[in-house]
Formats: C-alpha cells, structure tokens, sequence
C-alpha cells in the first residue's frame, strides 16, 4: 500500500468535513482497525485537529480478536469492552478505518463462540448509532485484493473512485429514486428462487449519500416485520465475523422465519438467527447504487453498495426510518439482481437487471 498516495489526504478531507462534518471543539474517536489502515488514520487524524477538534485513536483488530475467541472463557467472550462503550459516550463523532484482515482468521472458531462474541460487539455498534455521528470505512489491503480475487492496485483504484465523488449530485438523483418509493406501500421481490413480499408503509426511505459509509450508494427502508412473507436466496454468501455462510435461502411467513438453510456453516446460521427475539426478523431492505463499484469482495461495507444489487438485514431496523426492530444483529446480506431478477413496488415494475425503470 502506497501511503505516500496523495488520495489518501483527500479522502481524510472527506471524511472530515463532508461526511461528519467535525466542528471545532467537538470529541472525535477514530478506530484504526488493522496496521493497513494507517495512512487513512494519518489522513483523518491531520484533518481532525485543522478543523480545532480533539482526536483519539483507538486500535482495533481481528488477529487480537483471534485470540480471546480461542483462550477466553465464556464471561470473557460475552463481555462487552468497556472502554469501548465508554468511547461510544465520549465522542460526538466516530470513524471506523476498518482495515481489512484474513478472512479466514476464525477458522478453528467453534460458531457458538463466535456468535456470543458477535452479540456483544453489536451491543458496541447499538451504542455508536445512539450516541455519535459515525461513518465506517473498509480500507483496502492485500487481503482485501485477495479475497475479492483480484489484486491490490484495481481493488485500491475502484475503492478510491467509489469514494472520491460529487456526492451533492449523487445523493439528489439517489433521492429522486427513493422520494418515488416512499409513496408505495408493498414491495415485491423476484428472482431466482425468490418471491419475497412486505409492506412499507408510512415508512422512510433514506438515502447513503456518504455520510455514514464511505464509500456509500444506497437507498433502504425498514420492512414492517409481521407483514414479511415469502422467500429469497442469496447468489453472494453471507459474511459475518469472518465466517462465510454460502447459499443462503430463507422463508418468512406472515413476519415468522420458518426456513433457514445454507449450503455450509448451517450451525452458525442457525446460531446467529436465535441471538435473540429480534435476530430473525428482517430490520432493513435496501439497493445498491454506487456505480463504481463492480466486484463482490465478500466484505458488506462495499458488497451493499455495488449498482444493480439489493440486500437484507437480519435483526435490528434503522429507527430513522420507522423500524421498531431491536437486535444485537444487524446482519447485510447480498442478492444479485444485475442479470435476473426484478422489483415491484404497489405491483408496478421500479427495479430489472440492475437498473431503475423509474
């Protein structure tokens, strides 16, 4: 990675004064997430204290998660690190520089461990959405290239295009798609082994417009929860705590999982939908629709964005956008609609082959 990239500096600009907007005075937390990450936080944090604000860094990483998930005891993986939930009340404002990490680093994991720990790092993410202004960033690495299966130099120009945009022009043509949805009242998912149907009714639609994710490219709503009915498969595997979870095909009736299968890691699926009441139910429905971004990368923070895609949530609903559903899970989980599938909105077709017909 080439930290002397003059996009880097660019990209900590953005994220300072476009995405969160730190004004002076104000108690920025940035959690650098693997060593990769640094020229990110080196941007971010030079940009923090020119805007006359207060930065700290925390340091964050999945090798040293490896770790208590193999040698800690039960109370030690449920617990939620309290420093952590203390920064979540500190800050007026968080950024998560997410470097990327081996995906495989949980590989000897049992999924009952993995799960419980998950739960209490949700618990962490809770407090983030109650308490800051937030924007998440997955910083791409050589692992990052590797498990999106191609090589660090594309994968660093398409992260860098996905972010470096007129996002004012963007998000108000973004908006326009999401204004027309917000006077439906059903929508209605097809493809291949899916016909997934919910109300969304006197819901909001938000737009991502980069200011909680960068890069960003979405628009989504909260399903209201008992009226969900039907089922859907994922052509992408779910990604969840390292472990992925391929050929994911769920069923709802009248707001009730009652299928869920994968063609591995069933366990985990399993373990993850019973964290708690709210872990089964679907909290967000949302569509990609960041043009830059073409290659599934098995990694949600980019995956959700990518043009021509729609995605579920497993467990906790956006509030903003009238959701009540309350889970430690906030789970994304990735459908292909680029080449089948289609969109209906109050039965009339919004959405076919990637695209808007709106």
């Amino acid at each position: 990675m080439d930290s002397t990239d003059k996009r880097w500096a660019e990209l900590g600009e953005l994220l300072v004064h476009y995405c969160s907007e730190v004004k002076p005075g104000e108690r920025v937390m940035i959690a650098m997430g693997e060593s990769d990450s640094f020229p990110l936080v080196k941007a971010v944090y030079g940009a923090v204290v020119k805007a006359g604000a207060f930065p700290q860094v925390q340091f964050l990483s999945e090798v040293l998660r490896h770790s208590l998930l193999r040698y800690g005891n039960d109370q030690q993986i449920r617990w939620v690190p309290e420093i952590e939930a203390h920064g979540m009340e500190w800050a007026d404002v968080y950024f998560g520089l997410r470097g990327a990490h081996n995906l495989h680093e949980h590989w000897d994991i049992p999924s009952d461990r993995l799960s419980l720990n998950q739960a209490a790092q949700g618990k962490i993410s809770s407090l983030r959405w109650q308490k800051t202004r937030w924007c998440l960033v997955r910083v791409p690495n050589a692992d990052f290239a590797q498990q999106a299966g191609t090589d660090l130099a594309t994968i660093t120009d398409m992260f860098f295009s996905a972010c470096l945009r007129d996002w004012q022009a963007e998000g108000a043509r973004w908006r326009r798609w999401a204004d027309a949805l917000e006077q439906v009242s059903t929508i209605r998912i097809l493809g291949r082994d899916t016909d997934l149907r919910f109300s969304v009714e006197r819901r909001k639609w938000k737009v991502g417009d980069g200011k909680l994710n960068m890069p960003d490219g979405e628009i989504f709503t909260a399903p209201v929860t008992e009226s969900v009915d039907g089922e859907i498969h994922f052509e992408f595997p779910g990604v969840l705590a390292g472990r992925l979870v391929p050929g994911i095909h769920l069923r709802w009736q009248q707001g009730r999982l009652v299928e869920a299968r994968s063609a591995s890691n069933q366990q985990f699926l399993e373990e993850i939908l019973q964290t708690d009441p709210g872990s089964s139910a679907i909290g967000e429905f949302g569509i990609g629709t960041n043009p830059a971004l073409t290659i599934f990368c098995r990694d949600i923070l980019l995956d959700e964005k990518i043009c021509g895609t729609a995605h579920i949530a497993l467990g906790r609903a956006y509030t903003e956008c009238g959701g009540t559903n309350q889970s430690a899970i906030h789970w994304d989980i990735i459908k292909d609609l680029r080449t089948e599938g289609a969109i209906y909105a109050d039965g009339k077709l919004v959405f076919e082959r990637g695209g808007f017909v709106i």
